[in-house]
């Protein structure tokens, strides 16, 4: 019994703690500065900030429906926009504290008027329990539905770049209400746009955000990625085949969620016909792979649609028998590294060939 008392003593005393570090902030997070041209909700305060120079963002055109047979690694039924866009480029994470009395609806109108002004059109908008997933859930929590907050950024992302109930944690995990969401582009900018509002309505240790609302803006501005891959040669995509039985291989470049080859890929392409010139008796299978990024089916049709058009330019281009070459793809099924940061998601991006 000392025990017990001694422990809730002790859990009592560290959630106190915790609950201390969450403040009203009264300034900006340092190093944090708005959006140019988008600006701030009048009287808002940064306090939580990201930014990545390339990174995949799942921008979504339609309400989140269930995917029952799917988990997350929460123990969530995962969701996900029956319609996406896919954004590659530079990402941009504000996370603004509004002032008082001001409400998620409000912050969004605001926002939706700033990006038509600005020649900009909004792609979807939601609010409420008609966005689909929990609405009255922000990124944390397990055992339950997925949240929209959820898939635009998971948990684990979220505590990536703040410290467990930071000002940026409460705003970002908290249980909400009142949710708002709308997705835009601004063509003039080359930028599209994500605005996710909610009104705090925690009770425990980030109770000090209760009743404010806090907006999430991303803002992506779609670039291709540097090509900094080096040419795997002939001979070792021999030697890995002949050892390993297979090669992956990084250097055939697509265009986003396109099946086109890119003239980029010409280097590695002509290794592949030279490796198969001289070794006229092997066989390979081109296998497509894609990160997780939108859903299975999706990514199923899109990693056979471009192993099928490899094997096409090895036939129609170099001469290969089209009985050598087989085309197979297999989606998201086979990761080379995790799907929850981008180095990970460039690692699965790839084509394998494998001997048969």
């Amino acid at each position: 019994m000392r025990y017990f008392i001694y422990s809730v003593v002790l859990l009592c005393f560290y959630s106190t703690l915790a609950y201390a570090d969450a403040v009203i902030p009264t300034a900006d997070l340092p190093g944090t500065a708005d959006i140019t041209f988008l600006g701030r909700y009048q009287g808002s305060v940064i306090v939580a900030y990201r930014r990545g120079e390339f990174e995949r963002f799942v921008l979504p055109l339609a309400p989140l429906k269930a995917r029952p047979d799917k988990r997350d690694s929460h123990n969530n039924i995962r969701f996900a926009p029956e319609k996406s866009r896919i954004i590659e480029g530079a990402h941009t994470r504000l996370v603004y504290l509004l002032p008082e009395g001001r409400t998620p609806l409000e912050a969004a109108v605001n926002y939706r008027r700033t990006i038509m002004d600005k020649g900009g059109k909004v792609l979807f908008s939601c609010g409420k329990e008609i966005c689909g997933g929990d609405p009255h859930r922000a990124s944390e929590g397990g055992g339950g539905d997925m949240s929209l907050a959820m898939f635009l950024q998971s948990e684990e992302d979220v505590l990536a770049y703040n410290e467990s109930f930071s000002n940026g944690h409460c705003a970002l995990t908290s249980r909400i209400t009142g949710q708002q969401y709308l997705t835009a582009e601004l063509p003039e900018q080359h930028a599209f746009i994500s605005v996710l509002a909610y009104t705090v309505a925690n009770d425990d240790f980030c109770r000090v955000f209760k009743h404010r609302t806090v907006v999430v803006l991303d803002v992506i501005v779609p670039r291709i990625m540097e090509q900094k891959i080096v040419v795997v040669r002939a001979e070792e995509m021999a030697r890995k085949i002949n050892d390993q039985g297979k090669v992956a291989l990084y250097g055939i470049y697509f265009g986003i969620n396109k099946a086109v080859v890119k003239k980029e890929s010409r280097p590695t392409l002509n290794e592949i016909a030279k490796m198969l010139t001289d070794r006229p008796k092997l066989k390979i299978l081109v296998v497509g792979h894609t990160d997780s990024a939108g859903s299975f089916a999706y990514n199923l049709d899109l990693s056979q649609r471009r192993a099928r058009a490899v094997v096409s330019i090895l036939h129609k281009e170099y001469g290969v028998s089209e009985k050598r070459l087989k085309s197979f793809g297999v989606s998201f099924s086979c990761p080379a590294a995790t799907n929850r940061t981008e180095k990970g998601r460039a690692r699965n991006r790839r084509v394998e060939l494998v001997t048969w």
